[in-house]
């Protein structure tokens, strides 16, 4: 077999080390200064497919051979110094700066940071409503990271499998086998992100099998450059076009709600454009300016410059409720490049290029066990901080909502503890009773009497209904009632949505359970307080009739008030008498209007407004009768939903007796 038998251009290319910068700076700009993303990221992806493409091919060249071993060995030397670098310093953060409220999230995210797979915790939490209001922390961004270590293996299998085939069966045209493998696994990944962006976005922008295809492009491209013959007009053209056209990206496109779909196609063509004006020398092409020294030396720094531009500016935020102006931005930029710099010359270098691989992993390993210990520590701290999230409801010293009524409780440390409070969810979560966004089945969750029970209760809906769980299931605590749960993540129980909508196949699917099964009342939240679509309210109503129309009785509760900030994150950073002055700024009940009018034509539905119990002396508060009342924007914990058990069992009782 000839040594060089699969014949790629393996010259170096300067200016994809300045494509790396400018993707590195996109990336930070557009999350310091707008909140978005870039389509930086994209391109990060693309450039990775194309050099570990050509030095896959460089390896199998030189060595006739393919190994797992040195392949991953390598990766681990190259990768790990820098990614053990920051989750330390991350963690050791987290003990002074990182708001209490989202620490358990945070210490989740550098677990799965550490192996690998943060981009699958991304995607199964995006996809959760009673997660996506949380505030991002400071590893959130290694999703990439993630993505990338897993191509990484996926590369090896896919190479190492056209190897060995072609060894087996003795294929002289290892290049053509090579494209067509790369081709089907970039239409069948491009194909399904296309389909998956469109039926469930969050989901389909962390998971691994709708980004392949970015990487396999880097890889055709690698693969068939050679081929690809331009003038030095059209490289000209074609490279500013692409730096242009890639820099407008996040300008153009909402790359946060479209992307992995088709649209994803544009910030790579650019960069495709990029590369392959770089096959020509000319004196004021797009390569001149990527490929300079300055640019060259950015370039070995901008995998550093990603990771730890997040990091900062997630402290920053935490503290700091405004955008950064552009002086505190650029501050944060240049301290990721010096940050990198250091990280780079001192971690990451003597790591990466010494030649004996056990003094490598030594020093690896030593920073392997640091990281846990100090992960472990943290942990136990916090956990410590939590204690408070063991105390019960009670008159006396925790009675939440029933505060409203009764003002002789004692003055006690509000519960749950604030760095509990966002994980204090309805039981019915916590057991995998709650359908997600990507199904349809009916799933039930079965509480209280199961057994010799006299009357069912169904709790029906979205999250706004499942939030009431712990409510209605303490109310029945001292009854013979059986309590179901039936919820479906961002779902509503309305005719709102089209038969062949998931969201309306699910509701289909629980209108026939409910209209089978031996249901006796079904709860269910009847109006949406953040819109003043009444469309949308009546929507809520005809669902409810329709079930009263099976002979069900039902209670239609009014929603709770909800809010364009996160009430518990507020709590923590800006204080209870901020919040407070926050909550009673910003219209939480847009259906007030819609509800009034529902109450004077009302003659059949049971109705339950439970507005005032969230207000003291008038006022919506984050803390009422020492119970936290918000876990995030508009979910209530579940220590308050518990509070307010004396109203449901009163309700309840009224309905059903």
């Amino acid at each position: 077999m000839d040594t060089n038998y699969i014949d790629v251009e393996r010259k170096f290319r300067p200016e994809i080390e300045g494509l790396r910068v400018v993707a590195a700076l996109l990336v930070a700009v557009y999350h310091i200064w707008f909140g978005r993303v870039s389509g930086g990221v994209d391109v990060f992806f693309v450039v990775s497919g194309f050099l570990i493409t050509t030095s896959i091919i460089s390896t199998i060249n030189r060595n006739q051979d393919f190994k797992f071993l040195p392949y991953i060995t390598k990766l681990i030397k190259r990768l790990y110094p820098s990614v053990l670098c920051v989750l330390l310093f991350v963690l050791v953060l987290s003990i002074f700066l990182l708001p209490a409220s989202i620490f358990d999230k945070t210490i989740k995210e550098v677990t799965a940071s550490l192996f690998y797979y943060q981009n699958w915790q991304l995607a199964f939490s995006n996809t959760d409503y009673l997660n996506s209001s949380q505030m991002k922390t400071p590893v959130e961004h290694f999703w990439a990271m993630s993505i990338q270590g897993q191509f990484y293996i996926i590369w090896f299998l896919l190479f190492a499998g056209v190897l060995y085939l072609s060894k087996k069966v003795n294929l002289k045209n290892v290049k053509m086998q090579l494209n067509i493998v790369l081709v089907i696994v970039f239409i069948v990944s491009i194909l399904y992100s296309i389909y998956l962006t469109e039926v469930n976005q969050p989901f389909a922008y962390f998971i691994t099998f709708t980004r392949v295809w970015e990487f396999a492009l880097g890889g055709l491209l690698c693969i068939n450059l050679s081929y690809i013959k331009i003038n030095k007009i059209i490289a000209f053209i074609s490279g500013w076009a692409g730096l242009i056209g890639l820099i407008l990206t996040g300008i153009i496109f909402d790359v946060s709600t479209s992307f992995p779909g088709y649209i994803a196609l544009w910030p790579m063509f650019c960069a495709v454009l990029i590369i392959v004006s770089g096959t020509k020398d000319m004196k004021f092409g797009v390569k001149n300016l990527l490929g300079t020294p300055i640019m060259m030396k950015l370039g070995s720094l901008s995998f550093g410059v990603y990771l730890w531009h997040w990091v900062l500016l997630s402290f920053y935020n935490y503290h700091f409720s405004k955008v950064p102006s552009v002086l505190t931005g650029i501050i944060i930029i240049l301290v990721s490049f010096i940050l990198s710099y250091v990280m780079t010359k001192y971690i990451e270098k003597p790591i990466r290029t010494v030649s004996i691989n056990r003094v490598a992993f030594r020093r690896l390993g030593i920073m392997m066990v640091t990281t846990i210990l100090i992960g472990t520590s943290v942990v136990l701290i916090n956990n410590a901080k939590s204690q408070t999230m063991a105390k019960d409801i009670n008159k006396l010293d925790y009675p939440g909502a029933m505060a409203v009524e009764d003002h002789s409780f004692n003055s006690e440390e509000p519960i749950p503890a604030l760095a509990a409070a966002f994980d204090d969810l309805p039981v019915s979560h916590l057991d995998g009773n709650n359908q997600g966004l990507d199904e349809t089945d009916v799933i039930v969750g079965v509480y209280g009497e199961n057994e010799n029970y006299d009357a069912t209760i169904a709790v029906v809906g979205s999250s706004h209904s499942q939030h009431w769980l712990g409510a209605v299931i303490e109310a029945a605590k001292d009854t013979n009632y059986r309590v179901l749960s039936i919820t479906r993540s961002g779902t509503r129980f309305s005719t709102g949505y089209n038969d062949n909508d998931l969201k309306g196949q699910w509701v289909n699917n629980v209108t026939e359970y409910i209209k089978n099964n031996d249901i006796d009342l079904v709860i269910s939240h009847a109006t949406a307080a953040d819109t003043e679509k009444d469309r949308i309210q009546q929507q809520m109503i005809d669902k409810l009739k329709e079930v009263e129309s099976f002979g069900i009785e039902v209670l239609a509760v009014r929603d709770t008030p909800r809010y364009d900030f996160n009430v518990l994150e507020a709590l923590e950073l800006e204080g209870e008498e901020k919040t407070v002055e926050m909550m009673n700024n910003y219209d939480s009940q847009k259906d007030e209007e819609y509800w009034n009018g529902f109450l004077e034509k009302n003659n059949s539905l049971h109705v339950l407004d439970l507005t005032r119990y969230f207000k003291v002396n008038n006022e919506f508060r984050p803390i009422i009768g020492n119970v936290i009342v918000y876990r995030d924007t508009d979910h209530i914990t579940n220590t308050f939903s518990k509070s307010f058990s004396p109203i449901f069992k009163e309700k309840i009782n009224e309905i059903l007796n």
